[in-house]
């Protein structure tokens, strides 16, 4: 009897084991043929012009120049409010908050639960916020705050991961060395998890740069014929230009827009490689 008990979980175990590869193959096949249309399509359309043209209702004259600067804008005010405010909210909850506290466990179970929060609800609430009540109307700055609450979550909970993977026996060493718990903070603990700290922020950072549903709601616009200059100025960003040649029904526009999402590719993938350098510096250092 516990022979065909054995056998039949085995076999119930190959079967899941092989629905579970048979959808990621499918899953990386259908990606694999979706970047191959994009690029053949898209990759005659990159030029110079493409990159420095502003958008046009004539497809030939079309570019992304003030979505590729108001990406560019967005994403780096949006690192600039959310890594340093996840990190430190990190290290307040495990370095600095009484871990037995109501108030702290209220706190962990709340972030966790927005982590999952879609992405529409933060552009209702940054709507709401930061371009109604504190009247930052529908700037740059508006959507970099909004990006950055939709992302902190994320960077949070990974940063406590981060953290809680520092050896005590390294915090310990520092504290008997007479080292004050800020500098354990800055000297030992920050060093030892920054690793882990980068990859968080890498995924984090990812997402944000690929949203558009929580900056059409705050009122990005779809056709912007200027550079933004400050983060008060009005703005678009490349996915958001990318669905509006999508929805036109001129077939020049479908494949501009292929153009788009190989410069947004190339963007993204360049910011993940600078924060993937980053990150094995800190490795390497700690090895």
């Amino acid at each position: 009897m516990n022979k065909k008990l054995i056998r039949r979980r085995r076999l119930k175990n190959a079967l899941f084991q092989g629905v579970l590869i048979s959808i990621i193959v499918f899953s990386i096949i259908m990606l694999l043929l979706l970047l191959y249309q994009v690029f053949k399509v898209g990759f005659s359309h990159l030029s110079l012009s493409f990159i420095t043209s502003m958008p046009s209702r004539f497809a030939d004259r079309a570019g992304i120049a003030s979505a590729l600067a108001g990406s560019i804008w967005t994403i780096s005010l949006t690192i600039l409010f959310a890594i340093p405010l996840g990190v430190g909210t990190a290290l307040y909850l495990e370095e600095y908050a009484n871990k037995q506290s109501w108030w702290t466990k209220i706190l962990e179970l709340n972030i966790s639960n927005l982590a999952g929060v879609p992405a529409i609800v933060y552009g209702m609430l940054g709507l709401a916020v930061f371009v109604r009540f504190l009247n930052f109307q529908r700037s740059i700055l508006s959507g970099a705050l909004t990006l950055a609450l939709l992302i902190l979550p994320v960077i949070i909970v990974s940063s406590q991961e981060a953290l809680k993977s520092v050896p005590s026996t390294l915090k310990e060493g520092s504290y008997a060395l007479g080292v004050s718990k800020w500098q354990t903070i800055t000297g030992v603990i920050l060093p030892f998890s920054i690793p882990g700290i980068l990859t968080g922020s890498i995924l984090a950072v990812s997402r944000a740069m690929g949203e558009a549903a929580p900056l059409i709601m705050i009122g990005a616009a779809g056709y912007i014929g200027f550079m933004p200059k400050s983060p008060l100025d009005s703005f678009t960003v490349l996915p958001i230009q990318i669905f509006n040649w999508t929805s036109r029904p001129q077939a020049e526009f479908q494949d501009i827009a292929a153009a788009g999402i190989i410069v947004l590719l190339v963007l993204l993938l360049s910011m993940n490689a600078i924060a993937i350098v980053l990150r094995n510096k800190y490795q390497n250092r700690m090895d």
